[in-house]
């Protein structure tokens, strides 16, 4: 039970509770990325990993399903938000979660400060949403490549297709 434990203390569902904690980091290189995260796969898992090593704390924003309703359509998402954070909180490199549910996680990012923020290079550092915020504070915003052949859309052909 312990283990779970660790995995649930992970994830944060207040955003009230989320700023306390991050008093508690004050001293911490913090990294943030956000997506849906759906199906984890082994293209997640690199990006992640990598956007760890920016710092000395990974946290994520993940998108409620409602929010995943929004964004990918009605179809989306496959798994429910408590089990998407469940799975993200497990992998060991993985600080934080919290769930957002607007569109963007703009107002998410202004609490978190974060000083490091990763999106994937599909993005254009300056239209990643956040970025004004990051720069203002003197930090910084990166984005990762993909790792070809690895989506949840593909994931979910393929399945379909079956």
């Amino acid at each position: 039970m312990k283990a779970l434990q660790k995995i649930q203390n992970k994830i944060i569902k207040d955003k009230t509770h989320l700023s306390e904690l991050l008093k508690t980091f004050s001293t911490k290189k913090i990294v943030f990325t956000n997506g849906c995260f759906d199906l984890l796969h082994r293209g997640h898992i690199e990006y992640l990993s990598k956007a760890a090593d920016f710092g000395d704390m990974l946290i994520i924003g993940l998108n409620t399903d409602a929010s995943v309703s929004r964004i990918k359509g009605s179809h989306r998402p496959i798994q429910d938000e408590s089990s998407r954070a469940h799975i993200m909180a497990a992998l060991e490199f993985v600080d934080l979660v919290i769930y957002f549910d607007e569109d963007t996680p703009y107002d998410l990012i202004k609490i978190v400060q974060p000083d490091i923020l990763v999106k994937g290079a599909d993005y254009k550092a300056e239209d990643i949403v956040g970025y004004d915020i990051v720069t203002a504070k003197g930090g910084q915003v990166k984005t990762i490549e993909f790792l070809d052949g690895y989506s949840t859309s593909a994931i979910e052909n393929k399945i379909k297709k079956a």
